[in-house]
């Protein structure tokens, strides 16, 4: 548990859970602290001026003091409810994803990591904003990678080191990252990755938001470039993810 008796902090409500007969249980990313789970006393009381501001996906403003067991939320504000997430199932879908993930890659006492802190509340006011959530959500995928030390290697061959030439290519999950055609000829369990699907990728791994967002890929391409990263995510945490299901069936 963190070594602060009390802490001022801006967050992101992640989830959260009922506790006891009226608390509620609220796992946050801070910019401060990274991921903590904190106790909201009361908040599911009629008369509770904390619920408001606890919703999931909300950016808060949050003192936070050291409990026996758990921190205990003392005072919050809201900062941005992001309430077109909430309105708008698609978008409440994609902000979901963005939390899975957040979540798988993070645990409790790890440390602040405010690049990454950035990275969630950007992504959220992108997919709030925006009409097509796709190029925000791949390069929250891509940046997360970066910040979490799971960056895949798009630029030079994973096994011999060669750079890639604008050819298509292939990718080992195993390896973590691109596979010239030299070295995955006839070798087995790797995925084949096309020409523009890994132009894209790595447009969104080097170029700032501004730039990535101006990208038009085709809906093979996106497609494509889709079923890669969740390829990816499921070898690296060992196990697929629950909300890109969800996505595929309610996208018109």
């Amino acid at each position: 548990m963190t070594d602060f008796r009390s802490l001022r902090a801006s967050a992101v409500v992640l989830r959260h859970s009922n506790w006891g007969e009226a608390d509620r249980l609220l796992t946050l990313y801070t910019r401060e602290q990274g991921m903590v789970r904190a106790l909201a006393k009361g908040a599911r009381k009629v008369t509770s001026r904390k619920a408001g501001h606890l919703q999931p996906f909300t950016h808060i403003t949050v003192q936070l003091a050291k409990g026996r067991d758990l921190l205990i939320v003392t005072q919050v504000e809201t900062i941005n409810a992001f309430l077109p997430l909430h309105d708008d199932l698609v978008k409440t879908s994609y902000a979901a994803y963005v939390v899975e993930l957040l979540l798988r890659f993070s645990y409790e006492d790890e440390g602040a990591n405010p690049s990454i802190f950035k990275l969630l509340v950007d992504t959220l006011a992108r997919i709030e904003k925006e009409s097509d959530s796709w190029v925000a959500v791949r390069y929250y995928e891509m940046r997360l990678l970066d910040g979490v030390g799971f960056r895949p290697q798009l630029f030079e061959c994973a096994n011999c080191g060669r750079g890639i030439l604008a050819e298509d290519q292939f990718f080992s999950f195993t390896a973590g990252g691109v596979i010239c055609p030299r070295c995955g000829e006839g070798v087995r369990n790797l995925t084949k990755i096309s020409l523009e699907a890994l132009k894209y990728l790595r447009h969104f791994q080097r170029s700032s938001y501004k730039d990535a967002s101006r990208a038009l890929p085709s809906p093979e391409v996106r497609k494509e470039a889709e079923a890669l990263m969740q390829g990816y995510f499921a070898h690296t945490l060992e196990r697929g993810l629950n909300t890109p299901g969800f996505i595929k069936k309610i996208k018109p």
